[in-house]
């Protein structure tokens, strides 16, 4: 596995990679590695011929009330999680060589990057949209692969390449979740083990819809209003939102006859978690 720390160098292996005839599947990542990260670079690997994964903490998409600072930043970790699955380009980049002083540009997905996340995070998807560009137009790659964990960021991504006519395909895999439902995310070290056992509520609450839903339920109203019930239960949940949107423009839909996403985001402390499920 090759450790490129700069822009040029990580263009110069790309462009060896892909000049040769091979396919290169890019995940981009702000390290913190879980099971979650690594299933999408598995993805990567089955689909491509070469590998590549970025890790950088990226100060654009940080509020300056977040957790910057304090986002883990486990790099030799990371990189040996890395090397053992076989990447073969692992981007390392500094905030200076990705966000020079005096840069101007960015890129922001206009409606959809105040949505969900978006609405909650001001600025959140501005700093996505602007940072994903960039690594796309560094990397080239084929295929890019992104988390259903972060579905509103995944609706953003989608439309970014699609009005800019980037040639790139997102690939989004499954949610991975611990053996208790939990989604895996790199936020859940900062959950005490009681506010770990409070946050089992998301999933508890996606799965009564869920069920519902399999039921027969279609009323988007019903289903939001039994999940915040069951979020309800929880009493040191503080919820950010609940709701069953189209998975594409993240507006919100009166049934779910023609399939939608369930999303929910909630704080326990600090620390504000978000998962999701697909009703098809």
């Amino acid at each position: 596995m090759k450790r490129i720390p700069t822009i040029a160098d990580m263009k110069a292996a790309c462009r060896q990679a892909t000049r040769s005839g091979k396919t290169l599947g890019f995940v981009p990542t702000m390290g913190a590695l879980h099971e979650g990260h690594l299933s999408l670079v598995r993805a990567a690997k089955a689909r491509c011929d070469v590998t590549a994964v970025s890790i950088f903490v990226n100060p654009l998409q940080f509020a300056p009330t977040e957790d910057l600072d304090k986002y883990p930043r486990p790099l030799e970790r990371d990189a040996g999680m890395l090397e053992q699955l076989g990447v073969d380009l692992l981007f390392l980049p500094t905030v200076d060589e990705m966000h020079p002083p005096g840069a101007q540009t960015h890129v922001q997905v206009n409606e959809l990057s105040t949505k969900l996340d978006g609405a909650s995070r001001p600025g959140h998807f501005r700093g996505v949209a602007t940072v994903v560009t960039k690594l796309f137009e560094i990397v080239r790659p084929d295929c890019a692969f992104f988390g259903q964990k972060d579905a509103a960021q995944v609706a953003v991504l989608r439309k970014l390449v699609n009005d800019l006519d980037m040639d790139v395909e997102i690939v989004v895999c499954p949610i991975v979740r611990e053996e208790d439902g939990l989604a895996m995310s790199s936020r859940n070290i900062y959950l005490t083990p009681e506010q770990r056992q409070q946050s089992l509520v998301l999933h508890r609450a996606l799965m009564r819809v869920q069920t519902l839903a399999d039921q027969g339920e279609r009323s988007a109203a019903r289903l939001i209003e039994v999940g915040m019930q069951v979020i309800a239960e929880e009493p040191a949940a503080r919820l950010d939102y609940f709701a069953v949107v189209d998975p594409n423009t993240l507006d919100p839909v009166a049934d779910v006859t023609h399939g939608s996403l369930v999303a929910v985001a909630a704080y326990f402390g600090t620390t504000r978690l978000i998962d999701n499920i697909l009703l098809t």
